[in-house]
């Protein structure tokens, strides 16, 4: 680790302890204050710290977002973990779990399917975010204003003739998930693939992840995997009852 993120991360568990001025910042590192400043500066840009109007730091809220955001993450991987390996088990097809983290759709978990024809996702990997069903899920569930801004910043690649590679089309596709509460991507990434997903909602009603059936089509087509949608949904409102259950 190099010096300078290490001292960064040093001040954070400092801070923990309570706010704390420049000299006290740069005293518990052992740096010329001017050093203890870059770093503070650093850290406040990212809003991982806060400068008080007293000149004392503490921590940031972002700091605290980000935290609450893995605890979330890690808590619903561990809830619906047995929940998606019985719905691989029910219908033989890879099952996926995605959150949404910093601008990213990625998976946290995966069962594989039982056929020899397998799907190269991996965890922790992003999903294409302008196609895929879990994140027109965990995209949908943001207030409008966030969904537009969203929008307007994304490529939109032609992965194939069915992907959504405009704005408006896919600002009209995310209004009709959240109407519908389900979604699907249908050859919209890869031709041979298709899938259905269906929310993860936590306490606030807010959709925290989202899982999903993939298939591909040389092994059920994408009318017989629709029709998987109801189990999926099912599945998908034991994980949300089971998760705000632990959290009430």
């Amino acid at each position: 680790m190099s010096q300078t993120v290490d001292r960064a991360l040093r001040i954070l568990p400092l801070l923990a302890e309570g706010p704390a001025n420049l000299e006290q910042v740069a005293n518990r590192l052992g740096v010329h204050k001017s050093t203890a400043l870059r770093l503070l500066r650093t850290l406040h840009e990212h809003g991982l710290v806060y400068r008080q109007d007293d000149q004392r730091y503490r921590l940031g809220a972002r700091l605290f977002a980000l935290a609450q955001q893995a605890m979330e993450s890690l808590d619903v991987r561990e809830v619906a973990h047995p929940h998606l390996v019985g719905l691989n088990e029910a219908c033989g097809h890879t099952v996926h779990l995605a959150v949404h983290e910093e601008g990213e759709v990625v998976y946290i978990d995966k069962v594989d399917s039982r056929y020899p024809v397998r799907m190269y996702s991996r965890i922790g990997k992003p999903v294409a975010i302008t196609v895929a069903a879990v994140a027109k899920l965990l995209l949908a569930d943001l207030p409008d204003d966030e969904r537009r801004r969203l929008a307007a910043t994304l490529d939109f690649p032609r992965y194939t003739a069915r992907s959504i590679t405009d704005p408006e089309a896919f600002l009209a596709e995310l209004a009709t998930v959240r109407e519908q509460g389900w979604a699907t991507d249908l050859g919209g990434h890869e031709e041979s693939i298709n899938c259905v997903a269906a929310p993860i909602r936590g306490t606030d009603g807010r959709v925290i992840a989202a899982m999903s059936v993939s298939a591909p089509t040389v092994v059920v087509s994408a009318e017989e995997l629709l029709t998987l949608l109801p189990l999926v949904r099912r599945t998908a409102e034991a994980v949300s009852r089971e998760y705000v259950g632990q959290h009430a």
